[in-house]
């Protein structure tokens, strides 16, 4: 039965990712030429932000499966995030795929703990 709570929750965060990318990417490369990869910064840190609540508030196996496993796990995108890190590497700008990585790395990880220490207070 966990497998199905987790398809449900992945069938929310998938499209969620992809339409919380479109926007940030649009508010914030309008007509630019591709600068850096906000959409996915964003997703990765808000899925990361909830994934550290429901561990603070030690939700139940199946909540778990559901918003952690299944939402969380299609909202947020390691795959893209590589890809992306290297589409700007290739594109010479080392910089901005060496900043990606940092932040991505550290506000991710950052998120997380956040998320903890919030639930932890509830």
């Amino acid at each position: 039965m966990n497998w199905l709570l987790v398809v449900l929750g992945g069938a929310v965060g998938a499209p969620l990712r992809y339409l919380t990318d479109r926007a940030v990417q649009a508010r914030h490369g309008a007509g630019l030429p591709y600068v850096f990869p906000w959409g996915t910064f964003t997703v990765n840190a808000a899925g990361s932000l909830l994934l550290g609540v429901l561990t603070g508030a030690t939700v139940s196996a199946p909540v778990h499966a559901l918003l952690g496993t299944g939402l969380c796990g299609a909202l947020t995108t390691y795959s893209t995030f590589s890809y992306e890190t290297l589409r700007l590497a290739e594109e010479g700008r080392g910089f901005l795929a060496g900043a990606n990585v940092l932040a991505s790395l550290l506000v991710g990880l950052g998120a997380v703990f956040l998320g903890a220490e919030l639930a932890g207070g509830f």
